[in-house]
């Protein structure tokens, strides 16, 4: 475990004892270990209820006025009885740390327990009301009102905060985890010492302590693992790229899985899908060009958008990309959040089941959080001339597919109207309107289709997709918007 809580511990048992000893609630003295074990476990809950945690001191007598010192064999006696009940006796268990220090030349075994983020912390196998707080230097039973305040500030783990792998000493986290990546994405060097760069990876919650090593995280894991498949909880959660020949999955071309974790293996894949995806030639400053018949911007956001927003406690399944001759499908598993609604993906306000996840690859550059990645990716399926995005809510998940280029005259009625009533939210968004020219552009249609595009217009108005931003003005120079408006 991270030892940064010694220095802070010391400077408040100094205090303690300066002018005149007193007992404070981060502290407990004791001469030796204590034959009750109901209050040990009391005392225990305590300190795992108060903010930041707090420390019992062994080998202080007389009321903190002497230092008696503790011996190898307590030290061990101690250790070994307070962890047992930390482990057993007391819900949910508790993190402990312990360290012998030496003040005014006498050894004191310091044992800190960790403050636990799930609230109240009680006896095992009774209710929430089998709780106690420090207070005035003292260990106290929790009253009602005490219980209710530690529910308030409480905080279950997260799916990305949870264990992923055993217990690991330094060495063998750095050696599965893939940091030097880590850092070019972050374009800043990472702790050259050790023991700073384990407090970093802490802190960046990528690892758990404790007092005989580290745990690495299931955001650790995902994000900068090595090798996926070290990892049990996390082996099945690899995006997968499978290629298919023609319009179905009748016959497979390939498959890719992948092996690192998403923030480090995420430029690789999208190297990959340059290469494999489909170019058209184009002439760029008198130079002939290979480019991609689907946008780049639209490849990153979607991917990164079904790595990050899946739901993670879905098991056996993982997010996929499916490539046919016609169309790319992403999907991931979990279901839309219930506060979203389908039409209002693009440019809706940002969440996320994995806050973490989302939060940390924004850090990376791999993605944003400000609700604007659909936006990017109808914007940039327009400015190829592609057809509309299609998303599809699935039973246990959620899918998004990007078509290949198609013409204006190749597309059917109800793509057509999809694509007008994109466009006119796409607008929306930039402080402007649809008309007949701005739909014109977005198809890449001449003047002489005008009528033609205003039939489709007024085929979406019907099919209740858009409407009229001024049903005063003359058809001529109408302006519409998305119907929510």
């Amino acid at each position: 475990m991270d030892k940064h809580w010694i220095k802070h511990t010391v400077e408040l048992f100094n205090a303690s004892r300066d002018p005149v000893p007193h007992e404070i609630n981060e502290l407990d003295w004791k001469v030796e270990l204590s034959g009750n074990k109901e209050r040990l476990i009391e005392h225990l809950i305590a300190f795992s209820n108060h903010a930041n945690g707090g420390c019992l001191v062994y080998g202080v007598a007389d009321q903190g006025a002497k230092l008696v010192g503790i011996d190898q064999d307590q030290v061990q006696t101690v250790i070994t009885q307070l962890t047992n009940l930390g482990r057993d006796a007391i819900e949910p268990a508790l993190v402990l740390d312990h360290a012998v220090i030496e003040i005014d030349n006498v050894p004191l075994l310091f044992v800190y327990i960790c403050e636990q983020r799930n609230k109240p912390v009680h006896r095992r196998g009774k209710t929430i009301e089998e709780a106690w707080i420090r207070s005035g230097g003292s260990t106290r039973k929790a009253s009602r009102t005490d219980i209710g305040s530690l529910m308030l500030y409480s905080h279950a783990p997260r799916w990305e905060e949870l264990r992923a792998s055993s217990l690991l000493s330094a060495d063998e986290v750095l050696a599965n985890l893939d940091l030097a990546t880590i850092s070019k994405l972050l374009e800043r060097p990472l702790p050259d010492d050790k023991a700073e760069l384990m407090r970093w990876l802490k802190d960046e919650r990528m690892v758990e302590p404790d007092s005989n090593g580290y745990y690495i995280t299931h955001f650790g894991g995902i994000a900068a693992a090595r090798d996926l498949k070290l990892f049990d909880a996390l082996n099945r959660k690899p995006i997968r790229v499978i290629r298919y020949r023609g319009l179905n999955k009748v016959d497979t071309i390939d498959e890719l899985v992948g092996q690192k974790g998403y923030a480090v293996g995420f430029e690789g894949l999208i190297s990959y899908l340059k290469r494999v995806l489909p170019h058209s030639e184009v002439i760029q400053q008198s130079l002939r060009q290979q480019v991609s018949v689907y946008p780049e911007i639209a490849l990153r956001e979607l991917i990164a958008n079904a790595l990050i927003h899946q739901d993670f406690t879905i098991t056996g399944a993982g997010p996929t990309v499916e490539i046919f001759d016609d169309r790319i499908i992403f999907t991931n598993p979990g279901c839309l959040l219930p506060s979203k609604k389908l039409d209002r993906l693009i440019g809706t306000t940002p969440e996320s089941r994995n806050e973490l996840l989302a939060s940390k690859f924004r850090l990376y550059r791999i993605c944003e959080e400000r609700g604007t990645g659909f936006q990017k990716v109808v914007a940039a399926v327009e400015l190829f001339g592609l057809p509309p995005v299609l998303f599809s809510p699935l039973d246990n998940g959620f899918q998004v597919t990007i078509f290949a280029p198609r013409k204006f005259a190749d597309m059917s009625q109800q793509d057509r109207i999809e694509a007008c009533y994109q466009h006119a939210v796409l607008q929306y968004f930039s402080s402007q309107t649809l008309t007949n020219t701005s739909l014109r552009t977005r198809f890449k249609v001449s003047e002489r289709q005008r009528n033609q595009i205003t039939n489709l217009i007024g085929d979406a108005v019907e099919a209740g997709r858009i409407k009229r931003k001024d049903s005063t003005v003359g058809n001529k120079f109408a302006e519409y918007i998305p119907y929510w408006v």
